[in-house]
């Protein structure tokens, strides 16, 4: 969430920022916040005096019963009752303010870096960057979803059959091809020095209120209601809220992890003839790296986790374009976010991939997740996480843009995970 001392100095740049995500309800908002934050302050300070006070009373009371002062003392005695009664209620008025600022913290998304241009949608996404030469089928190539069938490696309706719609059954070498990819991308974040982490794929409400899937994502979540806990969406939450409340040495800077799981989305509401096969599913298998850096170098390691995915991109030998998201286009939490889509030749359209985000502060100040700099001042710390990469459009992507006549030919730098050349 955006740090309240920022919105009451530089209220103008907070403003100007979320206007590019065109988020109607900022002026209100960030009035609010301002407006809240001075009846904290006051009822803070008039707290602390009120406290202060009784506590010189208090040792005067001690000093009045020993000269003898029984009268006066009394008469402090009473006033400090009084005041306790007084410093309660005003302690019980600043959890309800601080409660009430929360609350509308959590309403109000993060402000996009000046570099991210303004937009409504995808449409006003900028791509910054192009590679590779799209390939040319043969004819009678097929999409992903008639493949499939057609080398028997993913089976939709046997995932229908045990949970629904979704939920696919990969066989074979298509499961295999699952495994190579899996071990290729986490083989590979090793070489670029992140830590893999093997992380719960279930979180708490705490977890998701530190990473910001909560309070507005519930809805996306797949929720245990016995056990109080939800299927993680992506690695990135419970691997960033491992540093959740933690005071990170400087020396250990920056925090380079990575992580293979299953993730969970409802995506409700999203399905259509565009998400058809690996397009869009409820269950899904991804690699994420996370880093957790100092202020001043977090839009570097942006740059340095782009170029690691678009390795990765490279190394498969895939088509892509990196685009820089528009205001509009961004997720909640996210200052800026590029996105890497591969072309899929047999859909003939861009297919997203990767997103990777600097969230800046935003995440940090939710987690209470900081380092004590040279001069022993305790700062917030800034947050970044990549998809490197998300499974499902990539296999689609290698086996439209990798058909023959003869097969489906495997990249060759994942031949060596897959145990064979084609799928045939």
């Amino acid at each position: 969430m955006l740090q309240v001392q920022v919105m009451r100095e530089q209220p103008n740049r907070v403003l100007e920022g979320l206007a590019k995500r065109h988020f109607k309800e900022a002026d209100v908002l960030v009035q609010q916040v301002i407006e809240l934050d001075k009846i904290r302050r006051e009822t803070q300070q008039s707290a602390d005096d009120l406290r202060a006070n009784s506590n010189t009373n208090s040792k005067k009371i001690g000093e009045l019963m020993k000269t003898g002062k029984i009268e006066d003392a009394n008469q402090l005695k009473s006033q400090l009752a009084t005041d306790k009664e007084l410093l309660k209620k005003k302690e019980e008025g600043l959890a309800d303010v601080e409660k009430q600022l929360q609350h509308l913290l959590y309403k109000i998304p993060n402000v996009p870096h000046t570099h991210v241009p303004a937009g409504r949608g995808a449409e006003d996404n900028k791509e910054v960057y192009i590679h590779g030469a799209i390939p040319t089928l043969h004819n009678g190539a097929l999409p992903h979803w008639e493949l499939i069938k057609k080398y028997d490696i993913i089976d939709f309706d046997l995932g229908v059959k045990i949970s629904g719609a979704g939920f696919p059954v990969y066989k074979g070498k298509g499961a295999k091809l699952q495994r190579a990819l899996i071990n290729f991308f986490l083989n590979e974040s090793d070489k670029a020095g992140y830590t893999e982490i093997q992380p719960p794929i279930v979180i708490n409400e705490a977890s998701g209120y530190g990473t910001g899937q909560l309070p507005d994502k519930e809805g996306q979540m797949y929720f245990i209601n016995e056990d109080g806990l939800y299927l993680i969406p992506t690695a990135e939450v419970p691997i960033t809220n491992l540093y959740r409340d933690v005071i990170v040495p400087e020396e250990n800077l920056p925090i380079k992890n990575a992580g293979y799981t299953p993730c969970f989305r409802r995506e409700a509401g999203s399905w259509g003839a565009h998400v058809r096969g690996l397009n869009r599913l409820h269950q899904f298998d991804k690699v994420e790296i996370v880093q957790v850096t100092k202020p001043e170098n977090s839009y570097q390691v942006l740059d340095e986790m782009c170029g690691h995915v678009q390795g990765l991109l490279e190394k498969l030998q895939l088509p892509y374009r990196k685009l820089l998201l528009c205001g509009g286009d961004m997720g909640f939490n996210s200052a800026m976010t590029y996105d890497m889509e591969v072309f899929s030749a047999a859909q003939q359209r861009w297919l997203e991939v990767s997103s990777v985000s600097n969230f800046e502060t935003y995440q940090a100040n939710r987690l209470k997740l900081r380092y004590k700099n040279k001069e022993g001042k305790i700062q917030l710390l800034h947050t970044l996480n990549g998809s490197a990469l998300a499974l499902p459009r990539i296999v689609a992507a290698i086996l439209e843009n990798n058909q023959t006549e003869k097969g489906i030919k495997i990249p060759e730098v994942l031949r060596p995970y897959t145990g064979f050349d084609w799928i045939d």
